[in-house]
């Protein structure tokens, strides 16, 4: 038996190279690196990070919690029909075409991949792109897909407190009084690749009294499903991370919520559709509560009166070796306080050799900072910071 298990598995995970979501998914993370550098070297005229950190975001955390759920929807043999797959592969397509990436999460590409595979059991649909369906004719709910939405949606929240706080994106915006402002952008794609069985093949339970969610045939297939999901946040009155993190833990319960609701399902035949809605709206939820939060209170990067608040770091500069963060104050350089561009250059060529800074962090403590200065280093700190519309196109310190 195990032969035939470790023949299945070897034959799911190559079609995974025939899915087209794997092939689009590279497209989408490398659309959003390269608009992010473009609008990056507008505001500044450098951008903070290269146009393939997107990319080598897409796969390595998603591929681990990928493997996490893997083992447990091989553990409960969760299968879903395979009309779920397609129409999830048709919703993620649609909406990554429109570049919208909020909307890839998992409560809309599978939420929907759900609803639609419900209504084509009770409509009778059969299109020639889809085989017939093994599912009974009685059987009108998905309690193993709403598992699957649930862990999908507590994987999209483990990727934003992750992965979605690293690497923000800064940018510059005016508040409605013309206040030069900055924001901080998160957006992201991540490649999920998910085991899944489906009715009707040549696996069995290999164990009696196996724990297993069936649906029609108690026969399966296996396959690796790569699932695309996406995420974008503005953050403009708290620290990006603080927000990001805060925004992925809500996510990452109301995934487990939805997972265990699908015990209703089993009981309650339109608990399914209930929990599909339930998710949808509860994600909606959290957006707006964080743009909520946002709308009430001030904003986190504006110009300071005791110091130049740091947008922004750009990697591996001088900036970021003297350890310097965002969200942090440049208070004084070279013992003399500063409050902008100029009179930072003012401070640091007071000596060029060496830059000593005092720094207000984000604890409101206060810190020190010093590195030997070579040649140019004092031209091009690596720091992103706020300035007039005067000053605009001069803000990379």
């Amino acid at each position: 038996m195990w032969q035939d298990w470790l023949i299945e598995l070897l034959k799911g995970f190559g079609k995974l190279f025939l899915h087209p979501l794997f092939y689009l998914s590279f497209l989408l993370a490398a659309y959003l690196g390269v608009s992010r550098v473009k609008k990056e070297r507008k505001d500044f005229t450098i951008r903070a990070l290269n146009a393939y950190f997107e990319l080598k975001q897409l796969l390595p955390v998603g591929v681990i919690i990928g493997l996490c759920l893997s083992i447990i929807s091989i553990g409960l043999v969760l299968v879903v029909p395979m009309e779920m797959v397609i129409y999830t592969g048709i919703f993620t397509l649609l909406l990554s075409l429109i570049w919208k990436t909020r909307l890839l999460s998992p409560v809309y590409t599978v939420g929907l991949g759900i609803l639609a595979s419900i209504a084509s059991l009770y409509m009778g649909w059969d299109f020639f792109l889809f085989s017939e369906s093994v599912i009974g004719g009685d059987t009108y709910i998905f309690p193993t897909a709403v598992v699957v939405l649930g862990l999908l949606l507590a994987a999209e929240g483990l990727l934003i407190q992750k992965n979605g706080s690293k690497g923000t994106s800064p940018r510059l915006t005016k508040s409605s009084r013309g206040q030069a402002i900055g924001i901080h952008l998160s957006e992201r794609a991540w490649l999920v690749p998910l085991f899944l069985f489906l009715p009707e093949g040549v696996l069995s339970i290999p164990v009696e009294g196996w724990p297993v969610f069936t649906v029609g045939d108690q026969t399966y297939s296996i396959i690796l499903v790569p699932f695309l999901l996406g995420f974008r946040q503005a953050v403009q009155a708290v620290h990006p991370t603080v927000a990001v993190r805060a925004v992925g833990k809500r996510v990452f319960w109301l995934g487990l919520f939805i997972a265990i609701s699908a015990a209703a399902a089993y009981y309650f035949p339109l608990a399914a559709i209930g929990s599909v809605i339930v998710a949808i709206i509860g994600r909606e939820w959290i957006t707006a509560g964080q743009k909520a939060k946002e709308k009430n209170k001030g904003f986190y990067f504006t110009k300071k009166n005791n110091g130049i608040m740091i947008l922004g770091v750009v990697p591996d500069s001088p900036a970021d070796k003297m350890g310097l963060k965002i969200g942090e104050i440049i208070t004084k350089v070279n013992s003399i306080p500063v409050q902008d561009e100029i009179q930072l250059y003012t401070a640091l060529q007071k000596n060029s050799a060496h830059c000593k800074m005092e720094v207000l962090d984000t604890n409101h403590e206060v810190r020190f900072t010093q590195r030997a200065l070579y040649e140019g280093d004092y031209h091009k700190l690596g720091i992103l910071m706020i300035q007039d519309e005067k000053a605009k196109g001069n803000q990379a310190v």
